[in-house]
């Protein structure tokens, strides 16, 4: 069932229908368990029955072109946001179709935080590198709304409209307004959801050493980044 999906999926576009992606499938109990960490042991990787990891792959395209006479030259920044593109519509392509099927889906955003280990847990060869987990399966529960931004804070006319500071405040009402929301400020004691966001969730400190870990990663694996 997930292949037959994957194969829906790759009817998305791609860049130059070059396909610059591959998908790992994880379901045996220790190979998840070596990954776990990697993902801060969240339990959607434990409790799931499949973990996918979508890559930014051009070894594949890369060593196509030299067994064709054909001269690479793909082991550089545009090359990469490209692979990396390609890597994100599939992926979400692909969650689509498994949650028309029924199933349930997460993201976990700690894949590039710690690109290294997955990859070395995934055997990763050169030019491939892991951008997007999602884990899989049948839905026990059935999630609340998770409260999104009205279209009109992110839907813009010809040009960009940049709101004002009472605009923006108008368009997150709403969101800072939830139980939910009110409930994290409170239990990381801070004043406002922003703040949990700044401090807490994403803060200056692990958003610059993990840029740091991810940019190593993405010149490790074989792309040269114009810095």
């Amino acid at each position: 069932m997930v292949e037959r999906m994957l194969a829906m999926a790759a009817n998305a576009p791609t860049t130059g229908n070059m396909q610059l992606y591959s998908v790992i499938i994880t379901t045996d109990k220790d190979r998840k368990a070596k990954l776990a960490p990697a993902h801060f042991s969240q339990p959607a990787i434990m409790n799931a029955p499949v973990v996918l990891t979508f890559c930014a792959d051009f070894n594949r395209f890369t060593r196509w072109c030299e067994i064709n006479d054909a001269d690479p030259a793909y082991g550089n920044f545009q090359s990469f946001i490209s692979a990396m593109l390609d890597t994100a519509i599939v992926a979400q392509q692909f969650v689509t179709i498994a949650e028309m099927e029924g199933l349930g889906t997460c993201y976990l955003g700690t894949t590039t935080y710690n690109a290294p280990q997955i990859a070395e847990a995934l055997e990763l060869p050169e030019l491939v590198v892991p951008v997007i987990t999602v884990t899989l399966g049948w839905p026990d529960e059935h999630p609340v709304d998770p409260g999104r931004l009205p279209e009109a804070a992110f839907i813009h006319r010809e040009v960009y409209a940049d709101p004002s500071d009472q605009r923006i405040r108008e368009l997150y009402k709403e969101k800072e307004s939830r139980e939910d929301s009110q409930e994290f400020v409170a239990e990381n004691g801070k004043k406002t959801l922003a703040q949990v966001f700044t401090d807490v969730r994403y803060p200056r400190g692990n958003n610059e050493f993990f840029s740091k870990v991810f940019m190593d990663f993405i010149v490790k694996s074989g792309y040269k980044l114009p810095y």
